[in-house]
């Protein structure tokens, strides 16, 4: 969903920032561990009602996540162990974000939006990570993790009610990209198959 221009000239902008790390000898392990933090603060606070606040956390969240991923490849140390750390932590990340967005709309219809959203952020994760443990490719889908937490940060910064549709949006196309992942991996294997 969010171009890959767009994302492209944000990994260039950041490009510096992880030379420094680099330089400075900052493993990306180091960088995923530093990134959970803020994503579990942003749960906190969501719990208490600070949503702007919890907006900001995920932003400074995403901005590790995004730092990981580009000091392990810039500075060619990628591990297979630094992928299965950054994916685990990445799912703590989003059960701590919801949990305290569950908390804030506890007594609320919202409930059951951030209920079917945390399934569905699961489950995107989940086919992708079990269809390439079965040996078939599984990245593509309209509602991949940076989209999931734009939604979220902007929501957030809007204030409540938009924090809410925020919710709803995710709850329905996180799902619906779990299903769309399904689909495309079913369609890749009977290939493979005949």
């Amino acid at each position: 969903m969010i171009p890959l221009s767009i994302r492209l000239k944000f990994r260039h902008t950041l490009e510096p920032l992880a030379r420094a790390l680099l330089v400075g000898r900052v493993s990306p392990n180091t960088l995923t561990l530093i990134g959970l933090l803020p994503a579990v603060a942003a749960g906190f606070v969501f719990a208490k009602g600070m949503v702007r606040l919890g907006g900001l956390l995920i932003g400074v969240s995403g901005l590790f996540d995004l730092l990981d991923g580009l000091v392990a490849r810039i500075g060619n140390k990628a591990t297979d162990f630094g992928a299965l750390l950054d994916s685990t932590l990445d799912r703590f990340s989003e059960i701590a974000i919801f949990i305290g967005l569950a908390i804030l709309f506890r007594e609320t219809p919202t409930l059951y939006g951030v209920m079917l959203a945390l399934g569905g952020s699961l489950m995107v994760s989940y086919v992708r990570a079990r269809a390439e443990g079965l040996g078939s490719k599984c990245d593509s889908g309209m509602l991949q993790r940076p989209e999931r937490l734009v939604i979220i940060l902007l929501g957030a910064l809007l204030g409540v009610s938009f924090l809410k549709w925020a919710i709803w949006i995710i709850a329905l196309l996180a799902n619906v990209t779990a299903i769309e992942r399904l689909i495309r991996v079913r369609a890749r294997m009977r290939a493979t198959e005949q």
